[in-house]
């Protein structure tokens, strides 16, 4: 089996499981405290990736906030943040967004063949384009980032981001951040695609670890057996 990193999925959701709302402002699902907590997690590992959709929804900038956690990583000899990593399906990326004009960082964005040259025509200079097959290969994803020196991985989201990794039996440990509200609208995006898993109780996750933020609570799940995909994983389109 191909060495690849130790993988960090990172999710905040409603009570109800949804990630979002339908508006066009990203939905607030933590606190500051929790906050801190997922800017210490960024700040001990070598990249954060993040799905293209998420990107052209919420711009975010990736960046690990504390002062403090920059400089503790300059003096282990790394950048002040993570390298950035996206996948992508279509090259429907705009370099001016904050994921590629912030931090002094690679940027990594994995195409499928089909749109390979389009991300390079695209994002030229701001980006390092890797081409990862048609359907997009995962493991071979893991595998040149553990080549780069990525040696353990946060992924953020979204929707199809996180259905991906944990279809294709890649994840190592899930940081699950509840908070203390519904959504209830069936036009926003759930922490999973609808139908992506069969009814598996035989297969639960542990739980590692409960803890109450202020309002929100951190369930730390790890794997008791990896997930067996019932046909090979692709990337679907590309909500937040």
């Amino acid at each position: 089996m191909a060495k690849r990193p130790y993988v960090l999925l990172s999710v905040a959701m409603s009570i109800d499981g949804y990630i979002d709302d339908a508006s066009d402002t990203p939905l607030a699902l933590s606190n500051e405290a929790d906050f801190d907590r997922v800017d210490e997690v960024r700040a001990g590992c070598d990249a954060i990736l993040v799905g293209a959709g998420t990107i052209r929804a919420d711009d975010p900038r990736l960046l690990v906030r504390s002062p403090s956690r920059r400089a503790d990583r300059v003096l282990r000899g790394l950048t002040e943040t993570p390298l950035k990593v996206t996948i992508t399906r279509d090259a429907d990326l705009d370099p001016g967004r904050r994921f590629f004009s912030l931090g002094d960082v690679e940027k990594i964005v994995y195409a499928t063949s089909p749109c390979a040259d389009k991300a390079r025509d695209r994002l030229s200079g701001v980006a390092t384009i890797v081409d990862a097959g048609d359907p997009l290969d995962l493991p071979a994803v893991l595998s040149d980032l553990s080549a780069r020196g990525v040696t353990r991985l946060m992924v953020e989201g979204g929707q199809a981001v996180h259905t991906l990794f944990l279809t294709s039996g890649l994840v190592d440990e899930l940081h699950l951040v509840i908070a203390p509200f519904f959504v209830g609208d069936s036009r926003a995006a759930r922490f999973i695609t609808d139908g992506a898993f069969p009814h598996n109780p035989a297969n639960p996750l542990r739980l590692a670890e409960t803890r109450p933020i202020g309002d929100v609570v951190l369930l730390r799940y790890l794997p008791t057996a990896p997930s067996i995909p019932s046909e090979p994983p692709h990337l679907p389109d590309e909500p937040r």
